[in-house]
């Protein structure tokens, strides 16, 4: 090789290694196992968890159960699975979820099977979480001051999308490792209000644990709409990728060590938020649960302004570990696409370009969470439930019939049927709820 054609493919190189060192999941690699737990815990466990007595009141006991310990178990496993296969290939790291559906299914078909799944789970959850965001301020300020004049909602949105004005500048993971520890903590705290003072008013005298429609068809799309939501609350694996990229790896200490550890330690904390609040809330209230379990509650007013407090700090953190994976993508496409130099202008106009997209759709469309359980059960089943599994068969091709093949497609059976009939349910709930729906509300 020529000289001059060896220098121009090192500079080429070199150019390539400085965006990857400017990107940011790229640009730091030196995490510790514990911000692993932090960053799983802040990604997976949303607000949703308040809903979970009210998903349980529609699926009953026996299949609510099954279905919040099934869901808990197959995407601990799923989740196992995508940490083994960070660094399939010896000596190279995928550090995205794409690029692990490049390796798979060839460069052009992995990222078209990939990105659109990932963008629709990621954009959706950053616009329902500043809606949630937005709310939950709006419920602190009306049960912290009931005589005070009330703000529109939209106003709420806006202030809660200037916090993530400031905060989308934070460059990668690591930076935002105590926002994300912040979150965590906060998520284990209001899960903790929500079970134990369910649990303090004790058992209603007129608990009924039947089905809250009358016909055998409302209870059906019922059944299907609180399957979704139950499955959906375990929808943390769009960054899995991403936060693992953050951690140091050597061939004698691979990343998926300390990684593991803290996905063991974040479905701990993820089964104590989950699990009691959803089985003491049907339990202490049965049918009669409201779709948050806060509302439910009528708890001294303190108590439910501090809950809601902490969902804006738990939901701020959310929606920066959403968000990090897409300014990433949208950074990647800028500067290796369209040639933008990279530096803090480019940045700052880019992620504050997307925090104002999220905040005005979420402005126009408060009624976001409503569709996403129809869109979200497109997106959000495949990349949690079987889309790992189908990796894991196509990369590591287990022998037929073996436990491992058995296991991956029980998943995808699962997931897959999971993908058909949630959306059923969120349909037949966005057409009964078209009325109450206002834009611009």
């Amino acid at each position: 090789m020529a000289p001059s054609t060896m220098s121009s493919t090192t500079e080429k190189e070199q150019q390539e290694q400085a965006i990857d060192d400017w990107l940011p999941i790229t640009s730091s690699r030196n995490a510790k196992w514990w911000y692993s737990a932090f960053h799983n815990v802040t990604a997976m466990v949303g607000a949703g968890v308040l809903s979970l007595p009210y998903a349980m009141s529609e699926l009953g006991w026996g299949p609510g159960v099954a279905a919040m310990l099934l869901s808990w178990v197959i995407t601990l496993y799923t989740l196992w699975q995508m940490v083994e296969m960070h660094e399939c290939v010896p000596g190279k790291r995928f550090d995205r979820y794409h690029e692990l559906g490049q390796h798979a299914f060839g460069d052009k078909l992995g990222l078209w099977i990939v990105v659109p799944q990932q963008l629709i789970v990621e954009v959706g959850v950053c616009i329902v979480y500043m809606v949630t965001g937005g709310k939950s301020f709006e419920k602190c300020y009306t049960v912290a001051c009931p005589d005070c004049k009330p703000l529109r909602t939209s106003s709420w949105i806006m202030i809660f999308a200037a916090i993530h004005l400031l905060l989308s500048q934070l460059p990668n993971f690591n930076s935002i490792t105590l926002v994300s520890l912040a979150a965590a903590v906060m998520s284990l705290s209001y899960s903790t209000i929500a079970w134990a003072a369910s649990a303090h008013k004790g058992r209603q005298p007129d608990v009924d644990y039947s089905k809250t429609a009358s016909t055998a068809t409302g209870q059906t799309f019922n059944f299907l709409s609180a399957l979704g939501d139950v499955a959906f609350a375990y929808a943390g694996h769009n960054v899995v990728l991403e936060i693992q990229a953050t951690i140091p790896s050597t061939p004698d200490k691979p990343s998926k060590k300390p990684m593991w550890q803290g996905v063991i330690l974040a479905y701990l904390v993820v089964a104590i938020c989950y699990l009691p609040v959803a089985f003491v809330g049907y339990y202490v209230f049965g049918n009669a649960v409201d779709d948050n379990i806060l509302i439910t509650l009528e708890k001294p007013r303190w108590l439910i302004a501090m809950a809601n407090i902490f969902v804006v700090v738990h939901v701020i953190g959310s929606y920066q570990i959403y968000a990090m994976p897409v300014f990433d993508m949208l950074e990647t496409f800028l500067v290796k696409k369209l040639r933008f130099r990279p530096g803090l202008p480019l940045r700052l106009i880019a992620r504050s370009l997307y925090v104002v997209f999220t905040a005005l759709v979420g402005i126009a469309v408060p009624f976001f969470g409503g569709l996403l359980g129809f869109f979200g059960g497109f997106a959000f089943a495949p990349t949690t439930y079987y889309l790992p599994c189908i990796l894991w068969l196509k990369i590591k091709k287990p022998k037929a019939f073996s436990f491992s093949w058995f296991a991956n497609w029980f998943c995808i059976i699962i997931g897959v049927l999971l993908t058909v009939f949630a959306p059923i349910g969120g349909l037949r709930s966005i057409i009964v709820n078209a009325s109450t729906y206002k834009f611009f509300s």
